[in-house]
C-alpha cells in the first residue's frame, strides 16, 4: 500500500487494469478482532471472482458501514453519488411503483470500490438486469426464532432439501452469517415475483407441515413460537438477503457462506470470517460453482400452491407492512388484534 492513510489499487478489468482509490485502510471497522478497513477490501479482492459470479448483472443494494460495525448502517438501493464512469446501473420497479437506477456489477473493480464506501453487505435481487421483472433466483430465508439455533435451522434445512427435489429443484445452502440458513435455487426468467413468491410459499408450508414442532410460515411472531421461520416475504419484489461471500455486520466480521448439503451438518457460522474465508476459498474453490448448471422450473410448486388454495382453503399470505395492498391477500392484521365477533354479530348470524 502506498501509505497508513491511502492507496491506490490495480484491479483486473475487461479492458486491462483499473486504477481503485482506498482510503483510510487502517481504520479499524471490527474492535473485537481488530480487523481494520484494509483487511476487508483485501478479503473483497480475493473473493472477487465467485462474488461477481453471484451478483453479476443483478440489481444489488449495499449495505453500508461507513463508521464500521459499531456505526449506524444504512442501504444504498441507488447507485451513490461520485460512483466511477465504469460502475453500470440496472433500472428496478419498488413496489409502490417508483424507478431506480441501482449499482449492478459487471467487473471486480467495482466491488472493491464498493467496499471503499464502506460497503459490508451485497444484497442483490433475484433477477438479472436484462428482466428486471422475472427472478432467475428462488430464495428461502431459515429465520430462527428465539429459542432456536443454527442446529434449529440446520434440521429445517434438511427437509427443505428434501422439498426441493421433489419440486424439481437444485437447492444451494448458505450460511447466512447468524443464526440463519439460506438456499437458492435457479429458475427459468418465466414468472413474475407474485408467482415466485407463491412457489415460495407452498414449498415452505410443506416443510412446515413436516416439522411442525420446529418450522412454521407464520407470518405474525406471537404465532411462531420457538421455531424456524420459512421467511415467504424474502420473495416479494424489493426484499433481499445479503449474498454469498458477503461480509456480515456482526462482531466477528462473519461471512455468509455458500456450503453443500454434504457439508452443512458439520459447519458453524463462526467457521467463515474475513480472515478465515479466503484460504478456504483457495483451497476448496467455489461450493456454489456449477449452480448456472442446475436451472429448474415452478410448475410443480405452483400446482402444489393451487391445490393448497383448493383442497385446504390456504390462499396468500400478509406481504410486509410497507407494501401497498395485494390481489388475493389476507387481513393485514396481527391475530391478537383482530376484531372479534360482538355477541350482536354472533346474534344476527344466527
Amino acid at each position: 500500500m502506498a501509505s497508513k492513510n491511502a492507496a491506490v489499487l490495480s484491479i483486473p478489468g475487461p479492458d486491462g487494469p483499473r486504477e481503485v482509490r482506498l482510503t483510510s485502510p487502517d481504520k479499524v471497522y471490527f474492535p473485537e478482532p481488530g480487523i481494520t478497513k484494509g483487511e476487508v477490501v483485501e478479503y473483497y479482492r480475493a473473493v472477487a471472482e465467485p462474488l461477481l459470479g453471484v451478483l453479476r448483472e443483478r440489481p444489488t443494494n449495499l449495505k453500508r458501514y461507513p463508521d464500521g460495525v459499531e456505526g449506524e448502517p444504512f442501504y444504498s438501493k441507488r447507485l451513490p453519488k461520485g460512483a466511477p464512469d465504469y460502475v453500470e446501473t440496472a433500472k428496478v420497479t419498488f413496489p409502490s411503483g417508483r424507478t431506480a437506477d441501482a449499482f449492478c456489477p459487471t467487473e471486480q473493480a467495482v466491488l472493491v470500490w464498493a467496499a471503499n464506501m464502506g460497503t459490508f453487505d451485497f444484497h442483490p435481487w433475484p433477477v438479472r438486469r436484462a428482466d428486471a421483472d422475472r427472478p432467475d433466483e428462488l430464495r428461502v430465508d431459515l429465520d430462527p426464532q428465539p429459542g432456536t439455533d443454527f442446529a434449529d435451522a440446520k434440521k429445517v434445512a434438511a427437509v427443505l432439501h428434501e422439498v426441493l427435489d421433489e419440486a424439481g429443484l437444485v437447492g444451494w445452502p448458505k450460511t447466512s452469517g447468524g443464526r440463519g440458513i439460506h438456499v437458492f435455487s435457479r429458475i427459468r426468467p418465466e414468472w413474475d415475483f407474485v408467482a415466485v413468491r407463491h412457489a415460495v410459499i407452498a414449498i415452505a408450508r410443506r416443510v412446515a407441515d413436516r416439522l411442525p414442532e420446529r418450522a412454521t410460515v407464520d407470518w405474525w411472531k406471537e404465532q411462531r413460537g420457538e421455531r424456524v421461520f420459512l421467511d415467504y416475504n424474502q420473495a416479494a419484489r424489493d426484499r433481499t438477503v445479503a449474498s454469498a461471500w458477503s461480509v456480515r455486520g456482526r462482531p466477528r466480521a462473519t461471512v455468509s457462506m455458500p456450503v453443500t448439503w454434504e457439508t452443512l451438518p458439520d459447519v458453524e457460522p463462526e467457521d467463515f470470517d474475513v480472515r478465515t474465508v479466503p484460504g478456504l476459498y483457495a483451497e476448496h474453490g467455489d461450493p456454489h460453482a456449477a449452480m448456472d448448471e442446475a436451472v429448474g422450473g415452478l410448475e410443480t410448486a405452483l400446482d402444489w400452491y393451487a391445490a393448497d388454495e383448493r383442497d385446504r382453503g390456504l390462499g396468500d399470505m400478509p406481504y410486509p407492512p410497507e407494501y401497498p395492498k395485494m390481489p388475493g391477500e389476507p387481513m393485514r392484521v396481527q391475530p391478537s388484534r383482530a376484531r372479534r365477533p360482538t355477541s350482536g354479530d354472533m346474534s344476527a348470524g344466527r
